[in-house]
């Protein structure tokens, strides 16, 4: 036994509160979540309003879907996508150029002490979601539905 009554496996170091609200040591924080939803809000409003010099991204329009950002807030996947048409890949070589352009628009309007680093990837979860709704309404699907609604 130590002198304060402690057992010897026991920590004589308190533990901390948790500063992030959420469940103990090691539990995920909740700012990455926040910053990449402002992230995410500041590209697209970019996206909307600027007129960007690169040919490749004259007249496009881009959607940012989601924006993942690491847990050291150094990193962020920006998920985009062009509604209606399924080209987006093409576009990421030029997101890629623009990227710094862009990583200085948002230090300008976003109070991070760092801004992170831009990588983008084209979101295919609308394309998988409507393959899903295709395979759903397919004869087959249907047929064996019908089978068991009898039942």
């Amino acid at each position: 036994m130590l002198r304060d009554g402690r057992g010897a496996g026991m920590s004589r170091r308190p533990s901390s509160p948790d500063l992030h609200g959420i469940g103990g040591e090691g539990a995920p924080s909740t700012r990455p979540l926040r910053v990449g939803e402002e992230v995410r809000r500041v590209l697209s409003s970019l996206f909307t309003k600027t007129e960007f010099r690169d040919p490749d991204l004259h007249d496009v329009h881009i959607t940012v879907t989601e924006v993942s950002v690491s847990p050291d807030l150094r990193q962020a996947t920006v998920y985009v996508t062009r509604l209606g048409r399924s080209d987006v890949s093409a576009l990421l070589p030029a997101l890629k150029r623009i990227a710094p352009y862009l990583r200085t628009q948002l230090a300008r309007t976003l109070r991070l002490r760092t801004v992170p680093a831009l990588h983008f990837e084209a979101d295919t979860a609308l394309d998988h979601a409507m393959e899903v709704e295709s395979i759903l309404h397919s004869p087959e699907v249907q047929r064996d539905l019908g089978n068991d609604t009898e039942d």
